[in-house]
């Protein structure tokens, strides 16, 4: 039973129709994806992941008090990444083994009460 929990959380995640997906390039060569209007951009260097959160005028958001994870399904498996804040406004995680191309990445975040989901889809 446990091992169709992650499963069914993706099959949740992809059907929501507020979940934004990745359109456009960001400043760190990573897809950007808005979500409540804030810019969230994603960035793979080998098992490491990274999320720029910026605030709804663009400028870069504090992660400080930030929580917040990543959902990955890559080559069948789904596996919840942890992830931690960093100056100034990074979302940080590690990955065990690097992403393959069409994993699919689901970034979920809240800061005081406000919560952020962004998917995206590895090049």
């Amino acid at each position: 039973m446990r091992t169709y929990i992650p499963a069914a959380m993706m099959v949740v995640i992809a059907a929501m129709p507020n979940l934004a997906t990745a359109q456009t390039k960001g400043s760190n060569g990573g897809p950007v994806v808005k979500s409540q209007g804030h810019p969230i951009e994603f960035v793979r260097k080998g098992t490491d992941i990274v999320f720029y959160v910026g605030d709804d005028d663009g400028s870069p958001l504090s992660t400080k008090d930030m929580r917040g994870r990543a959902t990955v399904q890559d080559g069948g498996k789904t596996i919840t990444v942890p992830l931690a804040p960093a100056s100034p406004n990074l979302m940080k995680g590690t990955l065990q083994t690097e992403l393959s191309p069409k994993a699919i990445v689901v970034f979920s975040a809240s800061l005081h009460g406000h919560s952020l989901t962004a998917r995206y889809t590895v090049d």
